[in-house]
C-alpha cells in the first residue's frame, strides 16, 4: 500500500492502572515509558485527565507533562485530554500557554468534553451540557491564544477584559486537537476552527465506520467557515502488544489484560468487551477478531495501520493506547519492537536502504567475488615484488 506521507507515531495514556496498584510506582513508570518511547524513535506522548474510578488518576496532565518535559528532549507532550467542562477556559489557555514555554515549543493542547460519567456527576454537570460547555469554551481559549481581549459570560463562568499576559512560545500558537469517536460533534468542531482531530478507539467497528464519513464532515465544516483541515494533523488511537511470535504476545497479555477487560466491562462501560466473553483467552480472541487491538507480531501491527488507512482515506499520526496488559519488561519490548520494525516501514525512513541492498543483490554475480580477486592480485604482486628485490640485492633462498 502506498502512504502519501510519512506517518509520525506515539502513544496516549489514560492512563488505565489498576486499583491495587501502588499510583506512585505506575505513575514514574509512565514517565519512564515516555523516556524508553523518546529512546525508540516515537514522536509522540499523550495523557489523560479523570477525576474519579480509582484507575485512571491523573488529575492535571499539565502537570504530569511538565515532569515529563524535564526529563526529556525531543517527543512532543499532548493533553490527551483537557475536559474543558471541568475547567474556566482563561485557566486552560494560560496553562497551556505555560507548558508551551516550559516544553520550549513541545506542548500540544487537547480537548474533549469528559469521558467518566462519574467526574461530571462530581463537578454537578450533566453529560448532556458537557459537549456545549466545551464548544463555548473553547471559543474562549482560541482567541485569548491568537492575543485577543475576551469578554463574556455564561451560565458557568465570566470574563471581564481577559487578556493573556504571557504569549504562546509557538508562534501563532501550538497545535489544538478535539477528540472525536463515532459522533460527528468532535469533527464539526475541529472543522469550524480549522483544529486537529484525535480519533480516540479508531479500531473499534463502529468507530472504523465513520472514519471517512466524520472526517468529510470536517472538511464540510471547514468550507462554510473559511477554515482548512489537514489529514497530516489527524491522530488515530488503537491498542497494541507486539511481541516475536503471536504466541509470546498472548502469554505476554494474559494476566494484565483480564484486570483491563474488567474494568472497562465494569465501570468504564465502552461496550469493549461484549457480554459472554467472560475468560482471558475468551477477551483476546474478541479483541482480535473484532480488529479492535493487536496483540501479535511487528506485522500484524503493520498490517492493522494499512487497515486504519484504507478505512480512514489517510491520517497523520498513530498513536498506540497505552495499557498494563503485560509485565514492565515485556511492554518495553512491545515499544522497542514497534519504534525499530513498524514505525520505519511508514517513515519511508528505510526505503533507501531497501533500495542500496536490492542493488547489491543483482549485482552479486557480476560484482561479489571481486574483492576476493583484488586481494589475491593484492598477493601475488607483494610476493612477486619481494622475490624481485631479493634477487636485485643477490639473495637467494635457500
Amino acid at each position: 500500500m502506498n502512504f502519501d506521507w510519512p506517518l509520525r507515531f506515539g502513544a496516549f495514556m489514560s492512563p488505565v492502572h489498576s486499583s491495587h496498584e501502588d499510583p506512585t510506582v505506575a505513575l514514574h513508570r509512565d514517565v519512564e515509558l515516555i523516556q524508553w518511547m523518546e529512546r525508540h524513535g516515537f514522536d509522540e506522548a499523550w495523557m489523560g485527565e479523570h477525576h474519579s474510578t480509582g484507575w485512571e488518576v491523573v488529575g492535571s496532565p499539565e502537570v504530569f507533562l511538565a515532569y515529563a518535559a524535564a526529563r526529556t528532549e525531543r517527543i512532543r507532550l499532548g493533553t490527551g485530554v483537557i475536559s474543558l467542562p471541568y475547567h474556566h477556559p482563561f485557566n486552560v489557555a494560560e496553562r497551556l500557554v505555560l507548558l508551551d514555554h516550559l516544553t520550549r515549543g513541545r506542548a500540544i493542547l487537547g480537548v474533549g468534553p469528559g469521558a467518566l460519567p462519574y467526574d461530571a456527576y462530581l463537578y454537578g454537570l450533566e453529560t448532556t451540557d458537557l459537549r456545549p460547555m466545551m464548544e463555548e469554551s473553547l471559543e474562549v481559549i482560541l482567541p485569548l491564544l491568537r492575543g485577543e481581549a475576551v469578554t463574556r459570560k455564561t451560565k458557568y463562568w465570566e470574563l471581564r477584559d481577559a487578556r493573556l499576559q504571557l504569549s504562546p512560545l509557538t508562534r501563532p500558537r501550538f497545535e489544538v486537537a478535539v477528540t472525536s469517536m463515532v459522533s460527528p460533534s468532535g469533527s464539526k468542531l475541529a472543522g469550524k476552527h480549522g483544529l486537529s482531530i484525535l480519533s480516540l478507539n479508531a479500531s473499534m467497528s463502529a468507530s472504523m465506520n465513520f472514519l471517512k464519513t466524520n472526517w468529510g464532515i470536517a472538511e464540510d465544516e471547514a468550507a462554510q467557515h473559511g477554515q482548512t483541515v489537514d489529514r497530516r494533523n489527524w491522530r488515530l488511537v488503537c491498542p497494541m502488544h507486539i511481541a516475536e511470535t503471536r504466541e509470546q504476545a498472548r502469554r505476554d497479555v494474559r494476566d494484565g489484560l483480564a484486570r483491563w477487560a474488567w474494568y472497562n466491562s465494569k465501570i468504564n462501560a465502552l461496550g469493549i468487551i461484549p457480554e459472554g466473553a467472560d475468560t482471558v483467552d475468551q477477551q483476546i480472541e474478541v479483541l482480535i477478531e473484532n480488529g479492535f487491538a493487536v496483540i501479535g507480531t511487528p506485522d500484524d501491527a503493520a498490517a492493522q495501520i494499512a487497515r486504519l488507512w484504507e478505512h480512514s482515506g489517510g491520517f497523520g499520526t498513530f498513536l498506540l493506547w497505552s495499557h498494563d496488559w503485560a509485565n514492565r519488561e515485556a511492554t518495553w519490548r512491545s515499544y522497542a519492537l514497534f519504534g525499530t520494525e513498524v514505525a520505519p516501514r511508514f517513515r519511508g525512513s528505510t526505503a533507501a536502504l531497501k533500495a542500496a541492498e536490492d542493488y547489491a543483490l543483482t549485482q552479486y554475480a557480476a560484482l561479489g567475488n571481486q574483492t576476493g580477486v583484488a586481494i589475491q592480485k593484492a598477493t601475488e604482486k607483494y610476493h612477486a615484488q619481494k622475490q624481485h628485490d631479493a634477487a636485485a640485492n643477490g639473495v637467494t633462498g635457500q
